[in-house]
């Protein structure tokens, strides 16, 4: 009667089973967000952007926001969030220009935008869009009080601020609606990304599969991690049978 294989040899047909079947179960894309937030928390949190993000949901629309804004963590961490969106809403408040944060990632996604690579959406929230460009009344005086800190990162911040406040935007009035203001924010972000170039289209992978709704996208991650499952217990099932040959 023949030996049968040593376990080494088992070992390794089931470790490149998990390893191939990991693949397959990782190759289902996650979805990529097509909108990144840039704004004050501790202006706008939980009050109109969580009113905004809301209505972004009811819509379909992906988006990235900073939950916790951790300032001990990587800010590139960041940058890649904003690389990965099509849209970014630099959502201008009166305290924005307190936050060294929120006007780093400015900068980035002004060069982004130099570059086609984002479509930038200025939205001003109670602050005149005057007072952003040029630096005036409570926004200029809380961004000099930081820039005196950083006055390495002054110029460019200036610049960012200057060149995002001439892109179209969008600007809330005096005594008007925020609701109806949130639905244009809406309106707007879906029109840009209908807009969109093929060109631009292309440097989101899988395309194909955002045209899947989410929660289609989400079953069909599911059944692949039930298949791997599966398809592991299937197999430890055999080795231990055969072993007794």
């Amino acid at each position: 009667m023949l030996s049968p294989p040593p376990l080494s040899l088992y070992r390794n047909h089931l470790l490149f089973f998990l390893l191939f079947s990991q693949n397959l179960f990782l190759s289902v894309p996650a979805e990529t967000h097509q909108v990144f937030v840039n704004f004050r928390g501790e202006d706008l949190r939980f009050n109109f952007v969580s009113h905004l993000t809301d209505a972004f949901e009811r819509h379909g629309i992906t988006f990235f926001i900073d939950e916790h804004e951790y300032r001990g963590k990587n800010l590139d961490n960041l940058f890649v969030r904003i690389e990965e969106a099509r849209i970014a809403i630099a959502l201008f408040s009166p305290r924005y220009s307190e936050s060294r944060w929120c006007l780093d990632e400015l900068v980035k996604m002004k060069r982004l935008a130099d570059k086609e690579k984002l479509t930038v959406i200025p939205v001003f929230y109670k602050v005149k869009a005057e007072d952003v460009k040029h630096l005036k009344g409570e926004f200029g005086e809380n961004f000099f009080k930081l820039a005196m800190t950083h006055p390495d990162c002054m110029r460019e911040w200036k610049d960012a601020l200057e060149c995002v406040c001439s892109y179209m935007g969008m600007s809330l009035a005096d005594k008007s609606s925020e609701a109806d203001f949130v639905k244009d924010i809406v309106k707007e972000v879906q029109r840009v990304l209908e807009a969109i170039t093929p060109k631009e289209d292309e440097k989101i992978p899988h395309k194909e599969e955002e045209k899947i709704p989410h929660k289609e996208k989400e079953i069909r991650r599911f059944d692949h991690f039930w298949d791997y499952i599966a398809g592991v217990m299937v197999l430890i099932g055999f080795l231990r049978l055969i072993s007794h040959f």
